[in-house]
């Protein structure tokens, strides 16, 4: 186990190309981290720079106290799993699983040991005999991250290993890596672009987007204070929803225009708002923290529903609200269809707050 750390990484592929730009990131010894950010965002490159399959354009990467710009994949102790499975279709699963111990001239002794032990730890012992075009996805990706096992690295590199998964299996995969990953202790790298996945498994979230590092913290940080309105849409589900808001008064208080209505703030947010100074604000509020109803109350805000989705327990409410489209969770019993009028209502302490032109977080 060791610890990582990015300083200072860019990775330029010339032409305008930048696909990483100043990446500072410490991870601690043992620890799980999620690199979480769309297609095209750098998770990917960040990834296999630090496996040594990409060279950085600047910067360093360290493992321990070691620099490890200039060291090639197999020296660095690394384990890397892909989505692909990358399996020998030919061989066993005990040869697949075996193959790095092989190449490495293992003893056969501590080869069965090995293999033996990750397959059990995985609970694919009785399928070590068959070969790859015999076993489900599951199992598939099982034996790929067995053959990583087995390695005892310093570092696991997971690249979006169960992205192609069904649904049921992306679940029950993910409870199994991260208990897998907690036994074995060894600091693990995980890329995704599934915001589900790194809130459940990860212990420290980076998100990225544009190649640059938009916050990292606990995943409960990252979605309780998001660094940005990006990151707050991105991270969350369903999605946080933003409105368009200005700073004003409400008899000589602080308070919020939206469209015709104004809205009273709490004394907490007043304040904060105040030292600020920013007019235009960008407001945001999560699903459930929003209500839906048909009838007007004290302080709702008129608007239509433009659509409905079933949650199972809940109901997703999107109503629209001039240029505006605020979400809201409903009972199953709410009764609006499509365009049916409806009224919405938010606390202001439930509020997130933005800059309307660069969209950083207005601070606390």
């Amino acid at each position: 186990m060791v610890a990582v750390s990015f300083n200072n990484v860019w990775k330029d592929y010339g032409g305008g190309a930048i696909a990483v730009k100043d990446l500072n990131m410490e991870i601690k010894d043992g620890e799980f981290v999620s690199l979480l950010g769309p297609s095209g965002c750098g998770k990917s490159t960040s990834l296999r720079m630090l496996a040594g399959l990409e060279h950085i354009s600047s910067g360093e990467i360290v493992f321990g106290d070691k620099v490890v710009n200039d060291l090639p994949p197999k020296d660095r102790d690394i384990a890397m799993v892909f989505e692909n499975y990358a399996l020998y279709p030919h061989k066993t699963i005990f040869d697949n699983i075996a193959n790095p111990l092989k190449q490495s001239k293992v003893a056969a002794a501590e080869i069965e040991r090995r293999v033996t032990e990750a397959a059990k730890l995985l609970e694919i012992d009785q399928l070590l005999e068959r070969r790859p075009q015999e076993l489900s996805g599951g199992q598939k990706q099982r034996t790929a991250i067995g053959r990583a096992i087995v390695r005892q690295p310093q570092v696991f590199l997971f690249d979006e290993p169960i992205a192609h998964l069904d649904a049921k299996l992306r679940a029950r995969m993910r409870g199994e890596l991260k208990h897998l990953q907690f036994t074995l202790g060894v600091t693990t790298i995980y890329v995704t672009h599934d915001q589900l996945e790194a809130l459940t498994m990860a212990d420290r979230i980076a998100v990225m987007n544009d190649g640059v590092l938009q916050q990292f913290g606990t995943p409960q940080e990252v979605y309780d204070n998001p660094a940005n309105s990006w990151v707050a849409t991105f991270v969350g589900e369903p999605q946080m929803s933003l409105m368009e808001m200005q700073v004003t008064s409400l008899e000589g208080e602080t308070a919020l225009a939206f469209g015709s209505y104004t809205i009273e703030v709490d004394p907490k947010n007043s304040a904060r708002l105040r030292a600020a100074g920013k007019k235009d604000l960008l407001v945001g509020v999560r699903p459930d923290k929003a209500t839906v109803s048909l009838d007007e109350s004290l302080g709702s805000i008129r608007g239509e529903v433009y659509s409905r989705q079933l949650l199972g327990a809940d109901v997703l409410v999107e109503v629209e609200i001039g240029k505006s489209r605020v979400r809201a969770k409903a009972n199953t019993s709410f009764a609006g269809t499509v365009g049916t009028p409806c009224y919405l209502n938010f606390g202001s302490e439930d509020l997130y707050f933005f800059d309307a032109k660069d969209g950083q977080v207005i601070p606390q």
